[in-house]
């Protein structure tokens, strides 16, 4: 593996160390010193509420990059999890009066749980037909929600409160900022790391070919439902967090719409890759706010497009770049940045 000239390894931790030169540990802070002060240089609500929107997306699509990306299992039902995870969190703090923490945690484990359900399938099917199973569990799992209305809301939906912390309440959009980047981080953390164990080297082996992985004695069924569990987890904890972060429910906030934008930004950013997810969701919800700030000025500067063309324009733009991706460039955006790094020597790891 290529290392910055003057750079060696010389003992375990070195080698598995993710920043090891001066200069990127210099970036690395300037990075976490820009996230720290964005709210002082944004702070218009608006702006803020976006950088909110992808912290969570971050946290869904980092789990859902695992089992896709990593395990090789294609899940289209995406969103039902993180409707497990938010109903969850927002049943226990809501209703059950239970701290925050606890609902948070909670809701990982119960979409998890209900993600080895859904995962037991993709013992005797792959590809296409998993894929098929997954959009039935979308559809269970909002259908469950919306008629078990005494303890969801039903079609209604439910309210949520604030989320807290030691007596400490998010109140403001800034406040949850730094909750949300702070979950977001040690999930994407735990995906690093995850990546480099065992756990992850046999997720590589299923993905790459299932049969010969079972010859080499990795147990199948075994690592596929821990995958599960692992995408699913993660999907609840965001939904959790979207849950106190809106204030209040219901399930469109949780569509097949959204299923299929989250396996879009593992495609752009890059499949089994930790920095994919955030490229692909940083890229396609900017790409969102800027078509959708666009369309007001196109209907404005051609008055002949009907008003439901230009309210499509973003689904079609999203359709149109995923297209473009797999054409062009299908390992996406994570390796555009690997090959960057490799020019100018700035990270020793293609990850």
């Amino acid at each position: 593996m290529s290392l910055p000239c003057g750079t060696a390894n010389y003992s375990y931790e070195q080698d598995m160390a993710t920043i090891r030169t001066r200069l990127q540990w210099a970036l690395f802070v300037a990075f976490l010193l820009f996230l720290a002060a964005f709210p002082l240089l944004f702070p218009s609500r608006y702006y803020i509420s976006i950088a909110n929107l992808i912290g969570i997306t971050v946290i869904i699509v980092t789990g859902l990059n695992i089992l896709t990306g990593y395990c090789g299992q294609l899940s289209i039902g995406h969103a039902g999890f993180v409707a497990v995870g938010a109903y969850t969190s927002a049943i226990l703090t809501g209703k059950a009066g239970m701290p925050f923490l606890v609902g948070l945690l909670a809701a990982g484990f119960a979409a998890g749980l209900v993600g080895l359900v859904f995962g037991i399938p993709s013992l005797r099917v792959r590809g296409f037909y998993l894929a098929i199973s997954t959009i039935a569990a979308q559809f269970i799992i909002i259908y469950v929600i919306n008629h078990w209305s005494r303890l969801t809301g039903g079609f209604v939906g439910i309210d949520v409160p604030l989320a807290s912390i030691g007596g400490f309440v998010f109140r403001s959009e800034m406040s949850q900022f730094y909750l949300i980047f702070a979950v977001a981080g040690i999930c994407v953390f735990f995906a690093r790391n995850i990546a480099r164990t065992r756990l992850g080297r046999a997720f590589a082996a299923i993905r790459d070919n299932d049969l010969a992985a079972e010859v080499m004695g990795i147990n199948l069924f075994y690592y596929k439902l821990v995958a599960f569990f692992i995408g699913c987890f993660m999907a609840g904890i965001a939904g959790s967090l979207l849950a106190h972060w809106t204030g209040s429910i219901t399930t469109e906030h949780f569509t097949l719409g959204d299923s299929i934008l989250y396996v879009g930004m593992v495609i752009i950013g890059g499949l089994g890759n930790i920095l994919g997810p955030i490229f692909g969701v940083v890229a396609i919800r900017l790409l969102d706010v800027g078509v959708t700030r666009l369309s007001p000025t196109l209907q404005s500067t051609l008055p002949g497009l009907s008003l439901g063309f230009t309210t499509g324009v973003a689904p079609m733009v999203f359709g149109l770049v995923i297209i473009l991706f797999l054409i062009f460039e299908p390992r996406g955006l994570a390796h555009r940045w690997a090959i960057f790094k490799a020019s100018y020597r700035l990270w020793p790891f293609p990850y």
